[in-house]
């Protein structure tokens, strides 16, 4: 049986975290020996009118990949934001407002289709769980459906059509041991479903020159505490600015702020002489600004993995993380490589100390790198899929 991640957009330019992770297990596990394919809409990523199809629909091959997309068609924008607002702020919504939130998400029936007619041929892998790709997808063949759900704390994983999916799917496969525990506590597994820690894969093939990064971009030896992912509320950025805003004005600290990542962010007033907000950057400047960091922050609280963490642990850069997200607090704890706070006092005493007590801070990545190396290589990453995949295989050969 052939693999295929089944995902809401697919493409090499695509920021994410889960959409880059996606990418490079797929292209590790066809170097491993399996056929993959990616099942995917025309939508060009989260951040495009989910009603335009960006990419026309068919077969590419991107990567060494065959790629199928399938074409979108029109929805009720203003219906599924009304009802999002709501997730979004914790309120909870009818039956009825639900299936108008999945129905108006965006609309691919022949993508829905193409896995009921071809779920012979495959095994499909859904990935994150939150999409209509997911919701409606992993309910047309649940014996040949695997999930990566990158499941956070969250209004929308307590929705009910997650309830009718997460459990029924053959496996779920989880980047970290606080994700397995939040789905475990949601979600009772049925009809004895795989659920497996695989993490994350890295790449380790490369280098970072901190130095290089400074002279770029006017640094000199100021200390830095870098930021790199998304710039949202849902990666919790506007909390970080507003608790370096503050910091910057009662400590006066001359370090210096690096935000680099999509999105738009609003630098307070009091702050703009301290933050320097790079946007884009070329990816070899965002390897020399992980070497270049005093400190990684990472103040999300919606983390099933966090590929960045460990990027800045490969440069030996310690991390600060937000203490309300288990699976970054799992990682700090586990890798004994940085620390973590869950307000404002405690993110000025523990950026304090991790500043002014720089030989913990370069043991503290030290150990990060170590903790990365020692469990989320390419190599033993796949070997937990295929483990995982064979054993499904061999099951559906017995069946």
């Amino acid at each position: 049986m052939k693999l295929a991640f089944v995902v809401p957009w697919y493409g090499r330019d695509i920021p994410g975290g889960a959409e880059a992770e996606t990418r490079r297990t797929a292209v590790h596990l066809q170097q491993s020996g399996f056929e993959v394919e990616i099942l995917s809409t025309c939508l060009r990523d989260l951040y495009s009118d989910w009603s335009t199809n960006y990419h026309k629909p068919g077969l590419t091959n991107e990567d060494g990949l065959p790629v199928r997309r399938f074409a979108v068609q029109k929805r009720d924008k203003a219906a599924f934001d009304q009802i999002n607002q709501r997730l979004m702020r914790g309120t909870a919504v009818s039956p009825a407002e639900e299936e108008i939130f999945h129905q108006e998400m965006f609309r691919c029936p022949d993508l829905y289709t193409y896995l009921a007619q071809h779920q012979d041929e495959y095994l499909y892998i859904f990935i994150p769980y939150m999409f209509a790709t997911t919701a409606f997808g992993a309910q047309i063949c649940p014996a040949h459906s695997l999930m990566i759900p990158c499941l956070h704390d969250e209004g929308y994983a307590r929705l009910h059509i997650h309830q009718q999916t997460i459990p029924r799917v053959r496996a779920l496969l989880f980047y970290a041991h606080a994700e397995r525990a939040l789905a475990d506590q949601l979600f009772p597994a049925e009809n004895g479903q795989i659920r497996a820690v695989i993490g994350g894969g890295v790449d380790t093939d490369w280098q970072g020159d901190g130095r290089r990064f400074r002279q770029k971009y006017g640094l000199g030896d100021t200390p830095v505490i870098l930021y790199a992912g998304r710039r949202e509320p849902g990666k919790n950025t506007p909390l970080l600015l507003n608790y370096w805003a503050q910091y910057s004005r009662q400590t006066a600290h001359p370090a210096r702020l690096v935000l680099i990542g999509p999105g738009q962010v609003t630098i307070p007033a009091e702050a703009r002489d301290s933050v320097l907000d790079l946007g884009f950057i070329p990816v070899q400047d965002k390897y020399d600004a992980y070497a270049a960091a005093d400190v990684f922050c990472m103040p999300s609280v919606h983390e099933s993995f966090s590929i960045v963490i460990m990027e800045s642990w490969l440069a030996g850069t310690p991390v600060l993380v937000h203490g309300d997200c288990a699976v970054t607090r799992e990682h700090c704890t586990q890798g004994n490589g940085g620390l973590y706070f869950s307000n404002y006092p405690e993110f000025a005493a523990t950026l304090d100390y991790l500043l002014a007590h720089r030989e913990t801070a370069v043991t503290l990545g030290k150990q990060g790198r170590r903790y990365v190396l020692q469990n989320f290589q390419w190599e033993a990453v796949i070997g937990q899929y295929t483990a995982v995949i064979q054993a499904i295989m061999e099951e559906e050969k017995r069946s």
